[in-house]
C-alpha cells in the first residue's frame, strides 16, 4: 500500500500529461505530431519549471519502466503477421534494403560521429521501423539511458516534421504515382502518423498504400527486439565485470518480450477475438503515451546541450540515405 502511495503522484502526472497529449493531437490539424511525442515534451518542459523529485521519483520511475514494459506486451495485440500476405513481395523486398541501410548505417555512423552504442542503434530501429514506438521498445531491452531515448525520439520526429512537409511537394515534382509515392513513403518516413499525413496529403491511394505498408514495416519491432536482447546480453556477459554472470534464459530474453512475441503470435493465429484486440490495442497506446510522459519527466534538458549536435547529425544522416535508397528500390520494382 506505501508503494502505490508514494508512486501516486508520479504516475498520475504522468496520465494528466498523456491526456492533455492525446486532446491537443485530436485538436491540431493533419495529426501531423502524434501524441506520444507531445507526451514526451511536455514532460520535459514541466521537468525543465518545476519538477519536485522527491515527490514524483517514485512514480515516474515505476511509469518509466513498469508501465513501458505493460504496454510493449500489449503493444503484440496490433501485431499481425498475415499482412505480410497481404502486400505482397514487393514491400518485403524493398524492407529488406531499407531495414540493412538503417542498421548498417547506423553502425557506420555511430563510430564516424562516436556516439554510444545504445543511443546510434535506437536511433537506427526508429528510422528503420517506426519511430517512437519502435525505440520505446528497444529501450528497455538494452537499458537505455533516458536521456539518450527522449534524444533519439526527439531526432526522428524533426525529420518526420520536414518529410511530412516536403513528401508531397517531391512526389508531385517527380510526377510519382501513386503507387510508387505510396510504397516510397511507408517505407522511408519514421512514424506511422507522419507517413499517413503525407501518403494522404498526396492522394487517398497514395495513403491507403503507404498505411499498408508502414504496418508491414512495424512488424519488424518483434525480430529486431529479439536479436538486440541476444546482442546486449552477450555485450554484458562477456564485458570484464560481468564475465563471471551465468547464462540464463530470463536474461538471454526479458519476459516482457516472451509475452510481446505471444501476443502477436496467438492474434496472428485468430485465437484473440477481434473486439478483445482493439481493447487492447487501445489500452497499449495509452500507456505507451503515458510511459513517454514519465520519459519526459525524468529527462533534464541540459542533457541534450552535453550530448551535442553529433546524434543529430547521425539521425539525419541516416534517415536521409534511407530514404533515397527507399526510393532508389521502389523505382526499380515498381512499373
Amino acid at each position: 500500500m506505501k508503494k502505490l502511495i508514494d508512486r501516486f503522484p508520479g504516475t498520475g502526472l504522468a496520465v494528466l500529461i498523456a491526456g492533455a497529449a492525446i486532446l491537443t493531437e485530436a485538436a491540431l490539424p493533419g495529426h501531423y505530431i502524434g501524441s506520444a511525442v507531445l507526451a514526451m515534451f511536455i514532460g520535459i518542459l514541466i521537468r525543465s519549471v518545476y519538477y519536485p523529485q522527491t515527490l514524483l521519483d517514485p512514480g515516474v520511475q515505476f511509469t518509466s519502466k513498469r508501465i513501458l514494459k505493460l504496454a510493449i506486451v500489449l503493444l503484440g495485440a496490433s501485431l499481425n503477421f498475415s499482412i505480410i500476405l497481404e502486400v505482397g513481395s514487393r514491400t518485403l523486398f524493398v524492407l529488406i534494403f531499407t531495414l540493412l541501410t538503417a542498421f548498417g548505417g547506423g553502425y557506420l555512423l555511430g563510430k564516424i560521429f562516436n556516439v554510444n552504442w545504445k543511443l546510434s542503434n535506437m536511433i537506427a530501429a526508429g528510422t528503420a521501423i517506426c519511430g517512437g514506438s519502435a525505440i520505446a521498445a528497444m529501450a528497455p531491452v538494452i537499458e537505455a539511458e533516458d536521456g539518450d531515448v527522449s534524444y533519439a525520439i526527439s531526432s526522428t520526429f524533426v525529420f518526420d516534421m520536414l518529410m511530412v512537409i516536403l513528401y508531397p511537394l517531391a512526389g508531385r515534382l517527380l510526377l510519382l504515382n501513386d503507387t510508387f509515392f505510396g510504397y516510397w513513403t511507408g517505407t522511408s518516413i519514421n512514424d506511422t502518423s507522419s507517413v499517413v499525413a503525407a501518403g494522404f496529403a498526396f492522394s487517398e491511394t497514395a495513403g491507403e498504400i503507404a498505411t499498408m505498408v508502414k504496418l508491414t514495416r512495424t512488424l519488424a519491432i518483434i525480430p529486431t527486439v529479439v536479436i538486440f536482447s541476444l546482442i546486449y546480453f552477450n555485450r554484458k556477459i562477456t564485458s570484464p565485470e560481468r564475465r563471471k554472470d551465468k547464462l540464463s534464459l530470463r536474461g538471454l530474453i526479458p519476459w516482457f518480450i516472451v509475452f510481446f512475441v505471444l501476443m502477436a503470435a496467438i492474434n496472428t493465429i485468430g485465437l484473440m477475438p477481434l473486439g478483445l484486440a482493439d481493447v487492447l490495442r487501445q489500452i497499449s497506446r495509452f500507456l505507451m503515451v503515458v510511459a513517454l510522459a514519465a520519459i519526459g519527466l525524468k529527462t533534464d534538458i541540459r542533457l541534450f546541450a552535453r550530448t551535442g549536435w553529433k546524434p543529430f547529425i547521425h539521425a539525419m544522416l541516416l534517415s536521409s540515405t534511407v530514404v533515397a535508397v527507399s526510393f532508389a528500390v521502389v523505382f526499380l520494382i515498381i512499373d
